[in-house]
């Protein structure tokens, strides 16, 4: 369980005194790490009336080639700034890059919030 409510210290590093217990808006959740493999989602309901579609895993992404879009399937994750580990672990996050059937491309979208990965795909 995540909280997202207001933090417990103050500017200086000194201690608030707790004033209320935690609020069900202030919950949050652990990071969906969206693997490189068979698809599978997971929907999930958020706050309001809404719901998300969450990538568990995939193995398709839809490339930006020019002004056109093609689908082309994920092999590997080359590079990711947000972890070092999870180029070993094949995560894909926002910002990573992936290999892919059309060439090398950065992906553009957020896998765990959305359920699909778009990519740009970058001048070797």
């Amino acid at each position: 369980m995540q909280d997202q409510g207001r933090s417990t210290r103050k500017r200086t590093g000194g201690r608030l005194k707790n004033v209320r217990n935690s609020r069900k808006d202030e919950l949050g959740r652990l990071p969906t790490e969206t693997e490189v493999g068979e698809p599978r989602f997971r929907t999930i309901d958020v706050h309001g009336n809404g719901t998300k579609t969450r990538a568990l895993a995939t193995n398709v992404a839809s490339v930006n080639k020019g002004d056109e879009t093609v689908p082309a399937d994920i092999e590997d994750v080359v590079e990711n700034d947000a972890n070092p580990n999870y180029i070993r672990r094949n995560i894909i996050t926002k910002g990573a890059v992936i290999e892919t059937s059309e060439g090398r491309a950065r992906v553009r979208s957020r896998p765990g919030q959305t359920g699909q990965v778009t990519a740009v795909l970058l001048e070797e």
